[in-house]
């Protein structure tokens, strides 16, 4: 439904920023896509300033590309660039922080997107940055540009289970060298007039982590497309087939638990068998459980796929698990849930908050507990009467409470209200 009418206030021109953009690896493409695309259907103007991997947006949506030396790219990760390529302070910068071991894209992204945004400053109404929370946005705040900007969860979370997990001194050295970034986002959060976030879980966890006023934190669940995540009856569940996401191979998603698991399971269970959307890294403890208890053959890994594609996977399993350690939000829980799909979920972060009470709409497990993991998804495995009934109330559930239409409807009430308080804390 569009802003539009007698009454009704005007449409605002909104810069949405997300340093990189990928749809199909992590949630800031997710969140972009579907985000602008109901900001738009509102009847506001969304023009998306990206970084590489550039995202996917839907038609009435702008792009502005915001080039980087793109050191990460997927078929060349971690590369030196050729001389001629370094051409400013900006890319000196970027690569001398990689060659240090750090992470600089949302720096080096916002000192990018600063001057182009400023240059357009009688064009725009408001900034939102997704996650990035670079130092070139308190440039773009003291140009006179409301700032507002999404955190899903803290990174300090992320690091502190990675290093939980790290195998070494000099892995966790690297780790910290990596994270060093999450100074410079608490320390820009801490500066801007209003921080959306996903969950109640993970605004305790940014007051907490981050130091900032929980009075300049709001709640925006995200939502799913409901569309394209719906049942497909015409497609058959294949007996013992279990189905997860990790995006990103990393402790905190807890695949190396799921493996065990499914280990586990499979001495009662010999067709259990497992379909990650994602992909492991050469060095992570999934990789390590997958070859100690030799279950190559019965785990399948796929990535790059799109959403109908990856909707219809979910649309052939048993059920779905998402067995994170932490989570700020969980979009792979509402899309199986969306699905129609039977969840086993952990309790970490903000999973209760989004699934509900154990045997709701999902069954709940502690974090880090392959044991418990196993016994709950042989329960659904083996009972199609609770299974069939959580999947009903799952995707009600969802429908009823994570629609992007929501999401775009709660953002744009935070732009306004930072708008009538001047822009500034």
């Amino acid at each position: 439904m569009r802003e539009t009418g007698e009454g009704a206030p005007r449409p605002l021109r909104v810069a949405l920023l997300s340093y990189r953009g990928n749809p199909h690896c992590g949630g800031q493409g997710v969140y972009v896509r579907h985000l602008s695309r109901e900001l738009a259907a509102l009847g506001h103007a969304v023009t998306v300033f990206a970084g590489q991997p550039y995202p996917v947006l839907d038609p009435g949506v702008r792009l502005v590309k915001v080039p980087s030396l793109d050191l990460y790219r997927e078929e060349d990760p971690f590369r030196i660039p050729r001389a001629r390529e370094i051409a400013s302070p900006v890319d000196l910068l970027e690569v001398a922080t990689m060659c240090t071991g750090g992470f600089p894209e949302p720096r080096t992204f916002s000192l990018r997107v600063a001057p182009l945004l400023l240059a357009r400053r009688g064009e725009l109404d408001v900034v939102h940055d997704n996650q990035s929370l670079g130092t070139g946005l308190l440039r773009v705040l003291a140009g006179g540009l409301p700032v507002v900007a999404s955190v899903h969860h803290p990174v300090t979370v992320d690091l502190a289970l990675e290093l939980a997990e790290a195998p070494s001194r000099a892995r966790r050295r690297s780790l910290r060298r990596w994270y060093r970034f999450a100074r410079m986002q608490a320390r820009v959060a801490r500066a801007l007039p209003r921080l959306l976030t996903v969950s109640r879980s993970s605004a305790r966890d940014v007051a907490a982590e981050m130091g900032v006023d929980p009075g300049r934190i709001a709640v925006v669940p995200v939502g799913v497309d409901d569309a394209t995540f719906r049942p497909y009856p015409q497609v058959a569940r294949v007996p013992g087939r279990i189905m997860t996401t990790a995006s990103s191979d990393v402790a905190l998603k807890g695949l190396a638990y799921l493996l065990e698991a499914l280990a586990k399971l499979r001495t009662e269970h010999e067709q259990a068998h497992l379909v990650v959307i994602g992909r492991l890294r050469e060095q992570s403890r999934a990789r390590e459980v997958l070859g100690r208890f030799g279950l190559e053959r019965a785990v399948t890994f796929v990535s790059g796929e799109a959403d109908e594609q990856i909707a219809r996977r979910y649309a052939t399993a048993s059920c779905a698990v998402v067995p994170s350690l932490y989570e700020g939000f969980s979009l792979p829980a509402i899309e199986a849930m969306a699905t129609g799909t039977p969840l086993v979920a952990t309790t970490g972060g903000a999973l209760p908050e989004v699934v509900g009470e154990d045997g709701d709409a999902a069954l709940l497990v502690p974090p880090a507990d392959a044991s418990a993991l196993a016994e709950a998804i042989g329960r659904l495995l083996g009972d199609a009467r609770l299974a069939r009934r959580l999947a009903e109330r799952a995707r009600r559930r969802v429908l009823d409470r994570f629609t992007w239409a929501a999401t775009a409807t709660r953002t744009a009430e935070e732009y306004r209200r930072v708008l009538e308080g001047g822009g500034r804390c």
